[in-house]
């Protein structure tokens, strides 16, 4: 097995973004590009896979078995990672199999990840001991990793991302399972905040699922960058008709983003958020003064597949 090391990741910059609406608004805008740090494992992904990984490593598990959708980043980035750090892979994908593969799967199983359909009644249960019980006899021993990284291996992983300097006021990022959210409210200063903008339709449950993860995790016992969490809250008004649902708006409004600035946004996750923060700032809804951080959290791979609505 491969050792776990940093050697193939870039450090990610930090990117002004220099937009007249922003600047009649007195906001200033950066962008912290994740999606630069590797080809396949970039974004947030790596940062909720790190310490999952690593507690593999050191239990001397050979195989990790994750769960999600046809179109899913994090099954993307757990093949990519089980294949460069000598892990075997399964992914246990939601719904029924369609061919051709999509390009998510097709590079997926280019990685040899084993993709394995599961009925979507039985994937709701897959947070369940007997599920998880029924896979362990299946596939033997494996190390469980939960949909999109979302347990506390991936939260600590997430207070990486942004370090306790005091240079932004305001983190602003898309949401999918909230565990990114978490860490980084972690990691921050109590007079910092974090706005999270969740792609999923009715995403307000998050609200729930980010109070729960940051609660365990302060009576974890694990590395905390602040006294007490920053303050944060979810927006959810952009989700473009849930997760994956794309319109010409938001198509035309990532076109001239990367025209303008020179940076492509996944359409999935990254586009929605910027599109919220700028028609935010048109609103007055940030204050003279703000100075806000954009996360990429990468998936630039969705856009092959993200153009249309899609059932996922």
């Amino acid at each position: 097995m491969n050792c776990l090391t940093l050697d193939s990741f870039v450090p990610p910059p930090v990117q002004r973004i220099d937009s007249d609406i922003a600047s009649r608004a007195g906001v200033d805008l950066c962008m912290l590009r994740l999606d630069l740090m590797h080809p396949h494992i970039n974004g947030n992904k790596w940062f909720k896979l790190k310490y999952n990984l690593l507690e593999a490593q050191q239990n001397n598990f050979k195989t990790l078995l994750t769960f999600g959708g046809a179109y899913s980043n994090h099954i993307y980035a757990i093949a990519a990672a089980g294949n460069l750090f000598g892990f075997r892979t399964i992914g246990i994908i939601r719904g029924e199999e369609r061919l051709p593969l999509n390009p998510t799967l097709s590079f997926a199983k280019q990685q040899n990840m084993q993709i394995v359909y599961c009925d979507r009644l039985t994937y709701k249960q897959r947070h369940t001991a007997r599920l998880q019980a029924e896979l362990q006899q299946r596939f033997g021993e494996v190390f469980l990793i939960p949909e999109g990284g979302s347990n506390l291996h991936g939260v600590r992983g997430c207070t990486e991302i942004v370090n306790q300097s005091t240079a932004f006021t305001t983190v602003c990022l898309a949401c999918g399972t909230g565990a990114t959210l978490a860490g980084i409210a972690l990691a921050l200063h109590k007079q910092q905040r974090v706005i999270g903008f969740p792609v999923l339709k009715g995403g307000e449950f998050l609200n729930q699922e980010i109070e729960k993860l940051i609660a365990d995790y302060l009576v974890s016992g694990l590395p905390v960058g602040a006294s007490s969490p920053a303050s944060w809250q979810l927006v959810c008004d952009y989700h473009f008709g849930g997760y994956a649902k794309v319109n010409k708006e938001l198509l035309l409004f990532s076109q001239e983003f990367a025209q303008a600035h020179g940076i492509s946004l996944d359409y999935v996750y990254t586009a929605k958020m910027v599109y919220g923060v700028m028609n935010l700032i048109q609103q007055g809804w940030f204050n003279r003064g703000d100075r806000l951080l954009l996360i990429h959290t990468g998936g630039l791979q969705g856009n092959q597949v993200a153009s249309l609505p899609l059932d996922i």
